[in-house]
């Protein structure tokens, strides 16, 4: 199986079908990580849009470095832009996270009931923790990758992790009261 950035090198050399390739690769993935991030209103369209920008910028990219933490970095920025645009509602990113939250993950299923509990507590957390924890539990990415993606040195990922986890846990305890 091709590498994804031998697929990209062939991208900018005008191959549809590693475009195509990678798309479908990359498509659970990728929405997955909208889905967990924006209204489910908006994932269709920021989907697309991430393909675009990964099409318009193919010779911007570098094949030294990993073709996911680019594309996952162009989507970052676009749920970024997103939401600067107009702001986004709670009620509509509790149901948005929820509703991700109710998708089956990677691996294994938990029972919806849990995933429709991780979905809210997820929509609570400030963007900026909640961009790291779906980066590092959701998409399996290390740190310094999303490190790269989010724009932060690996430090602030780490705190901004540890934050998140904590944040997390304090609810859970209010819960249990």
């Amino acid at each position: 199986m091709e590498l994804d950035e031998e697929l990209m090198e062939r991208v900018q050399r005008g191959d549809g079908r590693a475009l195509e390739a990678l798309i479908e690769r990359h498509r659970r993935g990728l929405y997955a990580f909208l889905v967990r991030r924006m209204p489910a209103s908006r994932c269709d369209d920021l989907f697309q849009e991430t393909w675009l920008r990964v099409v318009r910028g193919k010779d911007r990219f570098d094949p030294a470095l990993r073709f996911s933490t680019w594309l996952f970095q162009i989507a970052n920025n676009l749920c970024r832009d997103s939401g600067r645009r107009g702001a986004v509602e709670s009620r509509e990113r509790a149901r948005a996270a929820a509703e991700a939250a109710a998708a089956p993950p990677r691996d294994g299923a938990p029972p919806a009931d849990l995933r429709l509990d991780v979905g809210r507590r997820l929509a609570r957390l400030p963007e900026r923790l909640r961009e790291v924890l779906v980066l590092r539990y959701f998409e399996d990415l290390p740190e310094r990758e999303i490190a790269a993606v989010v724009g932060v040195p690996a430090g602030t990922v780490k705190s901004r992790l540890h934050a998140a986890v904590r944040a997390l846990r304090g609810e859970e305890e209010r819960d249990d009261e």
